[in-house]
């Protein structure tokens, strides 16, 4: 992967800190964790203009940002339900909240049911999902 630029890193470690105090979540406590999701967003903001999430394959970038917001950071995954299958908005053990999940998601699955340890803060998109 080519190395993104310092303005793209300075932007989405920013963003970052921010999201992490809204939300009430925490860094991965493994650092290069953390480091590598937030060099992957900084990457795709060079690459296609947006913070599209770095875990998934897009066979293309571009028509993807196009297609919808669905995988920009943060995610509708995690506005709606507080689950960040990247690991960048965790608990503080570095696992992902899984509570608000459907009971039929994959998060669900693999990592059972995680507390929300800040379920005051977050989930902005919550109302828009219930109604749906």
């Amino acid at each position: 992967m080519e190395q993104p630029s310092e303005k793209s890193l300075k932007r989405m470690r920013i963003y970052v800190e921010k999201y992490l105090h809204k939300t009430g979540t925490s860094r991965h406590p493994d650092e290069e964790v953390t480091e590598s999701v937030i060099m992957g967003l900084a990457s795709n903001i060079d690459q296609v203009g947006r913070p599209l999430c770095p875990c998934n394959f897009y066979p293309d970038k571009q028509a993807e940002v196009e297609r919808s917001r669905e995988w920009v950071c943060a995610c509708d995954e995690m506005k709606q339900w507080k689950y960040c299958h990247c690991l960048l908005f965790v608990t503080p053990e570095g696992v992902p909240i899984t509570e608000h999940l459907p009971e039929d998601h994959e998060g669900r699955q693999i990592y059972g049911l995680v507390k929300d340890p800040t379920p005051d803060k977050g989930r902005e998109a919550r109302a828009k999902r219930e109604k749906t």
